[in-house]
């Protein structure tokens, strides 16, 4: 079902409550909508501690926040999403420093990028969107359950309709590597993991809830990036081109993600999005469920299988 006439007033910036005393981690918060979530958190008081991989951009990223908020409670976390046991150690730092987590925003992704394997062997788009999120979700469980109404937040992509579920008898498409199809499987790889998150939430009765939400098209780096990467054709030329014509600001475009883990009214099981698809305001959509309980069945095996983390609240 769509939004009611309450829920479906416009979202701004100006409507996320006061976060004093939260704690918010943000994975990609150096760069893009991770930056833009990630900045708007700690002007609203959150304890935002930023996950990402470079840590110069992350230096960067939190002088260009406390220039604007000088009061920011900010904490650099080195995170490669693309190495399980850099997850593991990032985990490990967040909880050596906060003792919950009331906000895991699972946010940063890549996008077309040629073929290739993560440290642990798995297809990079795979790997990185789906299992590193995963792995850190895991680790970040018993902190979650701690905060007593804690939010997942995991930001999937309206590239996800042209993915299929996993296959786990070629978990690395090695029968024929195509990178938009690797990037729609590991969108829709984010969407089974929200939805069945939640399920799995409600089913322990935990003390917290999982959302989805997806930016629309967004006009930051994620299209450049893909086009200096290679391997991705015409196709990432084309879609750098649009998005800088008529991609929404990071501004506009990280509002789903940010209502979908502050809106007061939001509840588990929702998805956020713009609600002409690709732009628009942030809206609650549709979340359409036939046919997805057996693609969250293999994904949670699949999961657990290739990172050696169980999900069970």
């Amino acid at each position: 079902m769509g939004e009611s006439k309450g829920a479906a007033m416009a979202f701004g910036v100006a409507d996320i409550p006061d976060l004093t005393d939260r704690v918010a981690v943000v994975t990609g918060a150096n760069g893009g909508l991770g930056l833009q979530t990630a900045r708007v958190l700690a002007a609203k008081g959150a304890h935002v501690l930023l996950a990402a991989r470079d840590q110069p951009k992350t230096v960067r990223a939190i002088e260009a926040i406390t220039r604007e908020t000088p009061d920011a409670r900010l904490t650099a976390v080195p995170l490669d999403l693309s190495d399980l046991a850099s997850v593991g150690q990032a985990a490990s730092a967040i909880v050596a420093r906060v003792s919950r987590v009331d906000l895991l925003v699972n946010n940063a992704g890549v996008m077309g990028t040629p073929q290739g394997w993560t440290a642990d062997g798995f297809e990079t788009q795979l790997g990185v969107d789906h299992l590193g999120h995963w792995a850190l979700t895991a680790h970040l469980l018993p902190a979650l359950l701690a905060a007593g109404a804690a939010r997942v937040v995991t930001v999937t992509s309206f590239a996800r309709l042209m993915g299929r579920p996993l296959d786990p008898a070629d978990l690395n498409l090695d029968g024929g590597y195509d990178p938009w199809r690797a990037y729609g499987r590991a969108k829709l790889a984010n969407y089974h993991f929200g939805l069945g998150l939640q399920d799995a939430f409600a089913r322990s009765g935990a003390p917290a809830s999982s959302l989805l939400a997806h930016p629309g098209l967004a006009h930051t780096d994620l299209q450049p990036t893909t086009v200096r990467l290679g391997g991705a054709g015409a196709q990432a030329r084309f879609w750098a081109w649009y998005a800088g014509r008529f991609g929404m600001s990071p501004a506009d475009a990280a509002l789903p993600q940010l209502r979908a883990a502050t809106d007061p009214r939001a509840r588990g099981g929702e998805f956020y999005g713009p609600r002409f698809t690709t732009f628009g305001p942030a809206a609650r959509l549709p979340v359409l469920r036939r046919g997805n309980a057996e693609a969250i069945r293999t994904l949670w095996d699949v999961s657990e299988r290739a990172t050696g983390l169980s999900i069970n609240p």
